[in-house]
């Protein structure tokens, strides 16, 4: 999903691409990621691959970390010997959930000098991941987004629309709040990052945040799309894996070029959505 659009953003650009499916490049053997990125000769990577089965993390802890640790350790290290940098993707659940304060003591989004403490496998993985990366260059950048959608891959907004075409209602958590993000809008500032030599640890998500729920009722509302929207907590919809109740972000840094709101980011994908379904 989010490698699609790197590809139509570094098109867009003006940059020569080195496509590398997983089907050509298991980045779980260094050796092929060595030959591979050594063959290529490219003057950056971007690393859109991940375990993204949160859920299936829980019980398969090796699978995923093969992927989200030694995969992103693997490719980070290739690219610091061949002296290029490497854009990494990561994720808001390297967080616990509890809201830090700002100086009236209402939650504030997390920056990049807030402490983590993940409380899923998945979220681990991805950790460890950034400290194999940021530890194999200073030239490396991790990215970390949060709540990823797009027109070529499963996720939220497909799933609420496909819902709301056989039902009446759907039920959604309100008590989890984070920053919707469009692929979008996410791949040309990865690639703005690699132009402008950002590097270290960088929050990248949409502007903004909202509750599932929330975020459920906007799809509809943009969408025109008659389908009620009911409240449900966390504990209601157990889940194998524990999801962060808040992990909105933003950057703390003055070189990084804030994302657009969530909700413009919405509206493009809709849009998107809706010329690729006529087409």
């Amino acid at each position: 999903m989010l490698g699609a659009d790197v590809a139509r953003a570094g098109e867009r650009a003006g940059h020569e691409l080195i496509l590398v499916a997983r089907a050509a490049l298991d980045i779980t053997d260094e050796e092929s990621v060595e030959r591979v990125v050594g063959e290529s000769a490219p003057d950056a990577v971007v690393n859109c691959a991940a375990w993204t089965d949160v859920d299936g993390a829980e019980s398969q802890r090796e699978a995923a970390a093969a992927v989200n640790t030694q995969g992103a350790g693997n490719v980070a290290r290739a690219a610091a010997a061949a002296d290029i940098p490497l854009v990494h993707i990561s994720t808001d659940y390297v967080f616990n959930g509890e809201p830090p304060l700002d100086g009236e003591g209402k939650p504030r989004p997390y920056v990049e000098s807030d402490p983590t403490g993940p409380r899923s496998v998945y979220g681990h993985t991805k950790l460890e991941g950034e400290r194999l990366v940021l530890a194999a260059s200073p030239r490396h950048t991790i990215v970390r987004s949060s709540w990823l959608f797009g027109v070529d891959g499963r996720n939220f907004v497909d799933t609420m629309l496909r819902l709301a075409g056989e039902r009446e209602a759907v039920q959604v958590v309100d008590d989890q709040v984070g920053c919707p993000t469009w692929t979008g809008h996410l791949a040309p500032a990865l690639l703005g990052l690699i132009e402008r030599d950002v590097r270290g640890l960088v929050h990248l998500a949409g502007a903004g945040h909202v509750s599932w729920n929330g975020f459920a009722r906007e799809i509809f509302r943009q969408d025109e799309v008659k389908c009620g929207v009911e409240s449900a907590g966390s504990a209601e919809t157990a889940r194998p894996a524990p999801r962060p109740a808040w992990s909105a972000i933003e950057s703390e840094r003055d070189d990084v070029i804030p994302m657009p709101e969530w909700r413009d980011g919405l509206a493009g994908y809709l849009a998107a959505r809706g010329g690729m379904m006529r087409a």
